[in-house]
């Protein structure tokens, strides 16, 4: 089984709040909502296409609560699993191959 990530596992992203609250949970456990710069981080892009990709709606929106917009990461891996691979024209990934195989 792979390493889990962490919001302090993601060098470079600054993201005092979401790494202090993170430091809370056992490693063995990474939180479920993710602030933007983490949830770009987490998928392996940068904030501005993580952006340009929520818009486009190839990633979900934010939850929001009490004007905290998170991402969900179970979202973001659903999201992350339905895009395209290399050589593939989008959209061609058929929901029901998940079911039938």
């Amino acid at each position: 089984m792979g390493k889990i990530e962490t919001a302090n596992s993601f060098v470079g992203v600054n993201v005092p709040h979401q790494a202090a609250r993170s430091a809370v949970l056992p490693s063995s456990l990474p939180p479920r909502g993710l602030c933007r710069e983490v949830a770009a981080a987490y998928i392996g892009i940068g904030g501005t296409k993580f952006d340009q990709m929520v818009k486009e709606g190839t990633m979900p929106k934010p939850r929001v609560h009490g004007g905290r917009k998170l991402w969900d990461r179970s979202e973001l891996d659903t999201a992350f699993s339905d895009l395209p691979h290399e050589g593939e024209a989008s959209g061609s990934r058929n929901p029901w191959d998940d079911i039938l195989d």
